[in-house]
C-alpha cells in the first residue's frame, strides 16, 4: 500500500466536523484507507468516530495509507486542509 505524511490543518485537529467530511470521502471512494499517528494503530478513515481516537491536534504528523493512488491524494489533501474554515 502507499502512504504519505501530511501536518493536520485544521485549526482544532481532526475533531468531528473535519473526521466527517474526510470519513464522508473515503466511503465515497469506495477503497480502503488508514490514517495513522506515529506510534499509534491505523485506524479506518472511513469511520468519524475512529479518526477522532487518533487525537490529532493541529500540525501532528497523519500517514494516510490507501492503495488507490487519487483517493491517497485526495484525503491527504483533505487532512492537510483547514476543513474548520
Amino acid at each position: 500500500m502507499a502512504s504519505t505524511t501530511v501536518k493536520v490543518g485544521s485549526s482544532i485537529g481532526l475533531h468531528a466536523r473535519p473526521a466527517g467530511i474526510i470519513a464522508e470521502a473515503v466511503v465515497a471512494a469506495g477503497v480502503p484507507v488508514t490514517l495513522a499517528v506515529d506510534g499509534g494503530e491505523p485506524v479506518d478513515a472511513g469511520s468519524a468516530l475512529l479518526i477522532m481516537t487518533l487525537g490529532a491536534a493541529q500540525g501532528v504528523e497523519v500517514t494516510v495509507t490507501c492503495d488507490d493512488s487519487e483517493v491517497l491524494d485526495r484525503v491527504s489533501a483533505l487532512v492537510a486542509a483547514d476543513l474548520d474554515a
